[in-house]
């Protein structure tokens, strides 16, 4: 799949479900937009806001117009998931955007989520761009347990906090999907392989465990993954979910061990960062950025826990 592409997702029984690779970070297949075409049409995140007219040419191309849109829901507050809401509300006038409470003023007032971004992600920051402030009175507190109501589908909250305390995941029952946010770590298409999401500063491993046990009660056919794409696991998903589980169990003892072997938190960020496996998939640059930004996630972890 290409930078720009929006396709309908046709698996397992999905309908009125459509996602657009971002091109985020100028990488293929790493971050996914998904739209839902329905009496009430709904975006499930929206990206960075780097390449904010791909989703404007994404719900053109699905039919949805400028005065049509009524529902932003956000996974999370995370920039690479949240950056274009304010983008998206201002141009589509009768949207809200649903988010989590305790995302509710950084979306109101984008400055501290800034700062904590460009701290988190270092020089990845070159990707992205600054959001825009959403008017309060466009925003709605979700929170588990709430539904929002879209016509033919809905959208039902369930907390999610291991990777973020604002994280929550939608539960799409009449297309047996979940929109996973980064509760289920990274599909890679390319590989049919899942990778690890840990990144500072509220990466929470038992949580994370916690998280994928509320995924796999819900059950469902397909998980659609914001990195990236939906993934059809039916009667897998148990094996699916604690195929990441593993995936974060040995990724948490392996930064854990080399944090003890070398005893300097930086050297234990370059090591991950020059090992990693991903550079032929998403380029040596990402490949090496997302390793740190992982590795800097569980550190903080680790001393939390001390």
């Amino acid at each position: 799949m290409e930078v720009g592409d929006v396709r309908e997702v046709t698996t397992g029984d999905c309908s009125e479900l459509y996602y657009l690779d971002t091109g985020m970070y100028d990488t293929n297949e790493y971050g996914a937009v998904y739209i839902i075409d329905d009496d009430r049409p709904a975006v499930v995140d929206t990206g960075i806001g780097t390449n904010y007219e791909l989703v404007r040419e994404a719900l053109a191309e699905v039919g949805i117009g400028q005065d049509d849109l009524e529902v932003i829901a956000l996974t999370h507050i995370h920039l690479d998931h949240a950056g274009g809401a304010g983008f998206l509300a201002a141009d589509y006038p009768n949207a809200d955007v649903y988010v989590h409470p305790i995302g509710t003023d950084h979306m109101a007032d984008p400055s501290r989520l800034v700062a904590g971004t460009k701290a988190a992600v270092g020089e990845q920051w070159q990707y992205y761009v600054e959001p825009e402030p959403i008017p309060d009175e466009r925003i709605v507190e979700i929170e588990d347990g709430d539904v929002i109501d879209l016509g033919t589908h809905e959208l039902r909250v369930h907390a999610a906090p291991g990777h973020a305390p604002h994280q929550v995941v939608f539960e799409d029952p009449d297309n047996d999907a979940v929109f996973v946010a980064d509760a289920a770590g990274i599909w890679v298409p390319e590989l049919e392989e899942i990778r690890v999401t840990s990144p500072p500063s509220n990466f929470d491993f038992e949580q994370c465990l916690a998280d994928l046990e509320t995924l796999e009660a819900l059950d469902p056919d397909v998980l659609c993954y914001p990195h990236f794409g939906p993934r059809f696991v039916g009667d897998d998903v148990e094996a699916a979910l604690e195929e990441y589980a593993t995936v974060l169990e040995e990724w948490v003892d392996a930064v854990a061990q080399k944090r003890d072997e070398l005893a300097d938190d930086e050297a234990v960020i370059e090591h991950f960062a020059a090992t990693t496996d991903m550079a032929d998939v998403w380029g040596e640059e990402k490949a090496s950025e997302e390793a740190k930004l992982n590795t800097r996630g569980v550190l903080g972890y680790l001393e939390h826990r001390e």
